[in-house]
């Protein structure tokens, strides 16, 4: 098994978060929603799909869903009529009216505040979970996806061999007072600036302080 990289010190940690900080001071998901029942289930939709695509596809559908009974009041084809433009969407319709009941019918409707009860709910893991936590109920919890596994790893904010030690590592080495914002600030970054196939390194706010090799020109 091939060596990790050791984190960044920390006073390179500080230099590049508040550098983030500086550009954008309260960062958000891309997600559009009103309430942490939409956000649970518009993050549920996004697993193989866009940011983006989900928004189009629950535009409409969060302006007449806003809780879990109207959602089982919606049905599972009312459902699947407004997300077949996403990935997966007839097991994510399923998905999403499970954990719906179990929403009503243990929770009283509302969204549990601890990731264990999150990740019992059908079709909703660690990361979905994480969203959740750290959007709506403020704990800094990491939400890692591909685009901060890459991130993590290529800048040595936070190295890691799978999404798990990249979270952890993001949690041991960013100072506290960047935590809250940490994944949110990376997933950005990752998406717009330092993307897979060629990252964006001419316009990169944190470049000099990046010990990525493959730089582009």
């Amino acid at each position: 098994m091939a060596r990790l990289s050791a984190p960044l010190p920390y006073a390179q940690q500080v230099a590049i978060f508040t550098r983030f900080r500086n550009a954008n001071p309260d960062p958000v998901t891309e997600l559009e929603y009103s309430n942490a029942y939409q956000l649970l289930v518009a993050v549920a939709l996004s697993a193989q799909a866009t940011d983006v695509g989900v928004n189009r596809a629950t535009k409409d559908l969060f302006g007449q869903v806003f809780m879990p009974q109207q959602m089982l009041d919606l049905g599972e084809e009312g459902l699947t009529d407004h997300i077949k433009t996403i990935g997966l969407f007839r097991q994510k319709a399923k998905n999403v009216m499970k954990l719906s009941r179990i929403l009503v019918e243990e929770y009283d409707g509302e969204v549990p505040s601890s990731r264990a009860a999150l990740m019992a709910l059908p079709g909703v893991g660690r990361k979905t979970a994480n969203v959740v936590l750290n959007s709506v109920f403020g704990f800094p919890a990491q939400a890692v996806d591909t685009h901060i596994f890459r991130v993590g790893n290529r800048t040595r904010i936070a190295p890691g061999r799978n999404v798990d030690e990249v979270e952890r590592a993001i949690e041991d080495n960013v100072p506290v007072e960047f935590q809250q914002n940490a994944h949110h600030w990376l997933i950005l970054h990752g998406r717009y600036i330092c993307q897979a196939r060629r990252p964006r390194c001419m316009i990169c706010p944190v470049e000099d302080l990046c010990p990525y090799e493959e730089k582009t020109q």
